[in-house]
């Protein structure tokens, strides 16, 4: 770990003390795999015959992927199956890109000291399966308690609804709650929780 990751993860220690549990987002927070979805993305898209702007992933940053699907769709005025597209960009990012997923380290650190002091849940608009795979590519996929992704909501984020329902299931007070994010969504959603929330992009 640098130095400058040290120091990032001695602030996220000293914020995260009052709170009973600790809420990441995998993408972007836990997992430094942005660049690789944007990829799948944009491969995916390809195959729809549509040349995406990555700067639309950042601005779905923590979106379901079906969700994700729709809006391209809108933007882009093509019609297609989002259910399937989202089911393509998860094949693609498994097939050609999981193998560049590393841990963003300060934050997979905090939250490992934390097993077993604090409760850990996992709030993300990717897929289950997906996910699961980015877990144990970091080394993480023993290390928390609950995890909500996409589909197990009505709304995914910025909706507050992930939020409130991976609290309800470590019962845990949302106010007791702290969230890690890396995009406007899921901070909009952590508010509307009534929780506390860091960018750890913006440390």
């Amino acid at each position: 770990m640098t130095d400058s990751e040290r120091n990032k993860l001695q602030k996220l220690r000293e914020i995260a003390d009052p709170f009973k549990a600790l809420l990441f987002d995998v993408d972007g927070t836990l997992a430094d795999n942005m660049h690789a979805h944007k990829a799948a993305y944009v491969a995916t898209a390809k195959e729809y015959g549509i040349d995406l702007d990555e700067a639309l992933i950042d601005e779905t940053a923590g979106w379901p992927t079906v969700a994700v699907a729709e809006e391209i769709s809108k933007r882009y005025g093509v019609e297609f199956d989002f259910a399937q597209f989202s089911k393509r960009k998860s094949a693609i990012f498994i097939e050609r890109f999981i193998q560049d997923t590393q841990p963003v380290n300060y934050v997979r650190e905090l939250l490992v000291e934390n097993v077993s002091k604090k409760k850990i849940g996992i709030v993300s608009g990717g897929s289950r399966s997906t996910l699961q795979i980015t877990l144990q590519v970091i080394d993480v996929h023993d290390k928390y308690e609950t995890m909500v992704c996409a589909g197990d909501t009505p709304q995914g984020k910025p909706s507050p609804a992930p939020f409130l329902l991976c609290a309800e299931q470590l019962n845990i007070a949302p106010e007791e709650c702290l969230v890690f994010e890396d995009g406007d969504p899921g901070v909009q959603g952590a508010v509307r929780a009534g929780m506390a929330w860091v960018r750890i992009d913006q440390l």
